[in-house]
């Protein structure tokens, strides 16, 4: 009886299709609150290198190259762009930046870039950092020609920055966290100094109303909250002749959370809009209840902190109160007695 050999692994060769505009705009807004470009600044080599990297790390074989989409006005390359292109094993596409400055034929390029890639047997693998739904049409194409291909994204504040279909049609996901891109990415002085002098210039309440009184300094305690540094208790009304009425502060003010009507709300809305897009009878299907399945209790978190602009994952009891909404709204739905979700 002769004997066979084991078969050697096969060994990828891959292309890594970058849309610029999406992992600028997410990292932004992950690390800085803020999607404009003029609010930071980033090391476009060092990340590169280091998606080279990460990528040789999940994918044994060979990189075809970077394919780096970027846009500008008429196409004519920044510095920063010039700089890409002169990179090994980096090719350089540059879509129209507008007067609006949106992004116009980056999609575009992408797509013929992966189906061209593909069609031709240049790749068997093709990892893409984007997150338009736009995509999806070219991730159908190298599939059908054989090509693998690996979403990455930026991992998001809240809710998800990537179009739902694109994360099914992919073969893989992968994240890329706050810990990855921030060496990268730095906050440009020019706008911070630009925010001071905002600041600056615009009056206090002590100003506009004669208080003197030195105040204990305010803090910025994380994204989009604000936290002062006792309770304020007001004892009167405010003389708009006079001085401020007196205000105590006498500890810590607790950082907020998410307002409970709010998230019940969402919950509700959510519920609703399933029932009208993905039809009664799959509604149905979850009940009695209370307990979601996980995929479809992701589903309405994400839903919920898409509308409400606020991730809810840090509060439990928050994402008990949205639980307890949808199940309301299914039970009025289907004229069943209410029960309540706790996961």
């Amino acid at each position: 009886m002769s004997e066979f050999a084991a078969p050697m692994p096969v060994l990828a060769r891959y292309a890594v299709m970058v849309d610029v505009g999406y992992i600028y705009a997410a990292a932004g807004e992950l690390l800085f609150g803020t999607s404009s470009r003029r609010d930071y600044r980033v090391d476009a080599v060092g990340l590169i290198q280091a998606i080279t990297k990460h990528t040789d790390e999940l994918l044994r074989g060979e990189l075809l190259r970077v394919y780096w989409y970027d846009a500008a006005r008429d196409r004519v390359p920044t510095i920063d762009q010039r700089v890409v292109a002169q990179m090994a094993w980096v090719k350089l596409r540059l879509g129209n930046l507008n007067a609006r400055g949106q992004q116009k034929g980056v999609d575009a390029n992408i797509r013929a870039d992966m189906e061209a890639l593909a069609r031709h047997r240049a790749i068997t693998d093709a990892v893409l950092i984007a997150g338009d739904e736009d995509m999806v049409p070219a991730v159908e194409a190298a599939q059908a020609y054989g090509v693998r291909v690996h979403l990455w994204g930026v991992e998001p504040p809240y809710g998800t920055n990537q179009a739902e279909r694109l994360v099914w049609e992919s073969d893989t996901v992968d994240v890329l966290d706050s810990a990855f891109t921030r060496p990268y990415f730095t906050r440009n002085p020019a706008a911070e100094s630009s925010r001071a002098d905002s600041s600056a210039t615009t009056p206090t309440p002590a100003q506009l109303f004669g208080e003197h009184r030195p105040r204990p300094p305010v803090q910025l305690g994380g994204r989009n909250h604000l936290t002062q540094t006792g309770p304020i208790s007001q004892t009167g009304p405010i003389s708009q002749t006079g001085p401020m009425p007196h205000m105590s502060r006498t500890g810590p003010m607790p950082s907020l959370g998410p307002d409970r009507r709010h998230v019940e709300e969402a919950g509700e809305h959510v519920a609703h809009k399933w029932i009208l897009t993905r039809g009664a009878d799959n509604i149905r299907d979850l009940l009695p209840g209370p307990i979601l399945p996980p995929v479809i209790d992701k589903e309405l978190l994400v839903e919920a902190e898409k509308e409400l602009g606020q991730s809810l994952r840090p509060y439990q009891e928050a994402r008990e109160w949205l639980r307890d909404a949808f199940w309301a709204r299914v039970h009025r739905e289907f004229g069943i007695g209410v029960g309540k979700s706790r996961g």
